[in-house]
């Protein structure tokens, strides 16, 4: 009688030797008695099951932010909006700028922007998704995207920060409900990493910024094709305008706005994760067997398991770790 394959048992670490930094928190971030609110956990776990897909998130302060004693400059937001099939599964994901003290706040606020725009546009991006209209829906995330790293930028001003400082890259998934759509929508604007554990093999699918999914669409803040008055525009050649004594410089280009829409197929694994997973999953061989081992189960881990699985350390990567995995039944 074949026995069913076990998944392997779990492991601290993986690569060639221990991190120098300790497994577990050492040195808690200072704290302003007036601003308590400002403290951020060492560690955030959430869950859910929807439709066909089963979810798994975290966030967990990096080996170097614990020994120091800095707060995890990564922020996770999970947030279901709407009722019945017609709801909306939003996971996001931040990073604040390395090295500079609101880093924390930044991520969070980024996360929280880009939940109210998604949450007041429920009813509609859930229609795009489940009539897979992906030219709409790419065009209408980037600008919910545009907007909300928008008033990240006025929050930055408004508190006299530099905006270069007070900055954060944001990575989202949204899950539809119904059992019926098996659509997953990434969408986002910098580094981290976007995954597919599939028939055992871990398939980086993270969008470039030169592909092209679905329709052709015209870009938030590009010009249209033609004047009002019939007249076509001259191409833009990409030589670099002096600035007008007139006219403000222009603001310095910004991280290029990523977008992929595809279909699930039962048995798959979708992991999107800021890049203190992407890297080592990129980096160090023997974490990605190791993961495909426990992850390839067709039932999906436990909250517990999944943050054991999450935080297994590599040597030579302390940032910190989040990350969303969705399994497909």
């Amino acid at each position: 009688m074949d026995l069913p394959t076990l998944p392997p048992p779990p492991v601290g670490f993986v690569g060639s030797g221990p991190p120098t930094y300790d497994a577990e928190p050492t040195a808690l971030p200072p704290a302003d008695p007036d601003e308590l609110d400002d403290l951020v956990a060492d560690t955030v776990l959430d869950g859910a099951r929807y439709g066909a897909c089963t979810l798994r998130a975290v966030s967990v302060r990096g080996d170097s932010a614990r020994f120091r004693g800095e707060p995890r400059r990564d922020s996770l937001l999970t947030a279901r909006f709407g009722t019945g099939e017609q709801a909306l599964i939003l996971v996001a994901m931040a990073t604040g700028a390395r090295a500079t003290p609101g880093a924390h706040r930044a991520a969070a606020e980024a996360c929280h922007w880009i939940g109210r725009a998604v949450g007041r546009s429920q009813a509609r991006l859930a229609q795009d998704i489940g009539a897979a209209r992906r030219g709409d829906l790419k065009s209408g995330l980037h600008r919910l995207t545009d907007r909300s790293l928008g008033k990240l930028r006025a929050s930055a001003v408004e508190q006299g920060i530099d905006p270069e400082e007070y900055a954060a890259t944001l990575r989202c998934l949204l899950l539809p409900a119904d059992p019926d759509c098996r659509v997953r929508v990434f969408f986002g604007v910098g580094a981290g990493g976007l995954f597919r554990l599939r028939d055992g093999e871990w398939q980086d699918i993270e969008p470039q910024v030169t592909d092209i999914t679905g329709e052709p669409v015209v870009g938030f803040g590009s010009l249209p094709p033609e004047t009002p008055d019939g007249d076509r525009l001259t191409m833009d050649l990409g030589i670099p305008t002096p600035p007008s004594p007139y006219e403000p410089a222009p603001e310095p280009p910004r991280e290029a706005f990523r977008f992929r829409a595809s279909v699930a197929r039962p048995g798959d694994a979708l992991l999107m994760c800021t890049g203190g997973l992407a890297d080592p999953l990129r980096g160090e061989p023997e974490l990605r067997e190791y993961l495909t081992g426990r992850w390839s189960d067709p039932t999906p881990p436990g909250l517990a398991a999944f943050l054991a699985d999450s935080q297994v350390r590599v040597k030579g990567y302390a940032d910190d770790r989040t990350a969303a995995a969705v399994w497909e039944a």
